[in-house]
């Protein structure tokens, strides 16, 4: 046999002797590996466990309990979820139960269901999760019945709103400020799911987590002392009671009533057009004749509230009319003039200003009658009074237009003329006036750079002092118009404007 021969023969054997040795270590060591089952979410491995089925059985026990709570035929694992068997020697298992905690803590099981996306200025503002699609469209339909009664929402959709022939107002628009996508897909069972419609309704209405206050109606309760007992004005306890089509519905004595803070995850609107019949106020003046005895004082002419018919258009925010009306001055109709109250008073004479010795019954103005502080026709949009929880401390006067005349309503000095100063940034550009009879005036939301007064001046009333705008925080062009008993934000007390000419 030839030497190369022989090497071949001698490689050959080894080869042979080394495939039977590796045999023998695998039949000893490989091949008694153990069967294991290795289990992945989201591509990484989670642990090692002995039995799949094991696994999946608690899987089922848990299913069965989501299936029970949701009302649910079929409940999904989580996405990118698997299990794979493998070999493994000396592999550290995890009991079975244990791998599943750490599933669901790191990733939780899904149901089907639809998902509502909430934006605002595309960002998004919340999300949304319902069970069914039904529940969230009778949810909204309950959302919007709390601001609009359903027979306007009836009459919107079917355009079968009635003509305006001399007063009433018709809905030209409806539409959420926000934008609202909703789309079928799986929802982990960790996030909050709405399976009724009454809990979303609660949740659309009063924001998440808020806890429904109840209170019991007793003798001599109405809506409005009730309100503002909660601080809550009269339309928002209506928006929380439904059920209640006016402020000057009646309570029933026993009756259980939701006085709840409204605060509405989305924001309903709506458009209107009214025409209406609006009051203008009258001033009070005041006439002196020295041939009458200083006891003397009577109403010689009666005053006379003046009504304009007024066209405008608004918008209403969760049921809350906003500022920044817009009156259509060539459709303005005076229905009653107003007619000024004046009082005769005797014994006193003063001559006016261009009347030198002119002789008994000269028209004395003394400065203590009110004036209106803007403009008319106008529209007051929010009222004195509790508001988002916490007191309006005046009324919001709208529909003059930006730029158009605020006037001093009573003769005093000027404490405050700038943007913010005593009242606060969130009034703007505003000037307050300190009165003689220890009153103060406060008029806000002026149009930067229109102040026309100074700290320290006098002005008379009916003085032109700025223009109305929607400086600091306001929402629409309007004045913001306060009375104090003493010093406002200093310890002096609001009261309603109105007063001044009741």
């Amino acid at each position: 046999m030839k030497a190369k021969e022989v090497i071949i023969t001698i490689f050959i054997t080894l080869l042979v002797c080394g495939l039977f040795a590796l045999n023998y270590i695998a039949n000893k060591y490989i091949l008694r590996a153990d069967n294991v089952y290795r289990v992945y979410l989201n591509g990484k491995t989670i642990g090692f466990i002995a039995d799949d089925e094991e696994l999946y059985n608690i899987i089922n026990q848990k299913q069965k309990e989501i299936k029970n709570k949701y009302h649910v035929k079929k409940v999904y694992p989580p996405e990118n979820f698997q299990i794979i068997k493998t070999r493994g020697y000396n592999v550290e298992l995890s009991p079975a139960n244990s791998v599943y905690e750490k599933l669901a803590s790191e990733e939780t099981f899904t149901i089907e269901g639809y998902i509502i996306t909430v934006k605002e200025k595309d960002k998004v503002k919340t999300t949304i999760n319902v069970l069914d699609r039904d529940i969230f469209d009778k949810s909204i339909h309950n959302f919007v019945n709390a601001f609009i009664t359903e027979e306007q929402y009836d009459n919107y959709i079917n355009e079968t709103q009635a003509q305006i022939e001399t007063t009433g107002k018709i809905i030209e628009r409806m539409y959420f400020d926000e934008t609202l996508t909703i789309k079928k897909g799986y929802i982990s069972v960790k996030e909050d799911i709405y399976t009724k419609e009454t809990d979303l309704t609660q949740y659309l209405l009063f924001g998440k987590g808020a806890k429904i206050e109840k209170y019991t109606v007793k003798q001599g309760d109405t809506i409005e002392s009730v309100s503002n007992d909660n601080k809550l004005n009269a339309q928002e306890f209506l928006v929380a009671n439904p059920k209640y089509t006016s402020k000057d519905s009646l309570l029933k004595i026993g009756d259980e009533i939701n006085i709840t803070l409204i605060n509405p995850v989305i924001t309903f609107s709506y458009e209107v057009n009214e025409v209406s019949d609006a009051e203008i106020a009258f001033e009070k003046k005041v006439v002196y004749d020295d041939n009458k005895p200083a006891s003397y004082s009577e109403v010689t002419t009666p005053g006379v509230t003046g009504i304009t018919r007024i066209s405008s258009r608004y918008v209403v925010k969760n049921g809350e009319m906003q500022t920044g009306v817009v009156i259509d001055k060539s459709a303005s109709k005076v229905i009653v003039e107003k007619v000024d109250e004046v009082t005769t008073r005797g014994r006193y004479y003063e001559p006016g200003p261009y009347q030198g010795n002119a002789g008994s019954g000269s028209y004395v103005d003394t400065g203590d009658a009110w004036g209106w502080p803007t403009n008319t026709p106008y529209m007051i949009t929010s009222g004195f009074g509790y508001r988002w929880g916490s007191l309006h401390e005046g009324i919001d006067i709208s529909g003059t237009g930006y730029g158009s005349p605020i006037y001093a309503s009573l003769d005093g000095e000027v404490v405050n003329a700038q943007n913010g100063g005593m009242v606060g940034w969130q009034a703007g550009y505003n000037v307050v006036i300190r009165h003689n009879n220890g009153y103060y005036t406060v008029y806000a939301h002026m149009v930067p750079g229109s102040i026309l007064v100074s700290v320290g001046q006098h002005v008379s009333r009916g003085q032109r002092i700025g223009s109305m705008g929607q400086s600091g925080l306001a929402f629409g062009t309007h004045c913001h118009f306060a009375v104090y008993n003493g010093v406002p934000y200093g310890g002096g007390t609001p009261f309603n404007p109105l007063l001044l000419w009741s």
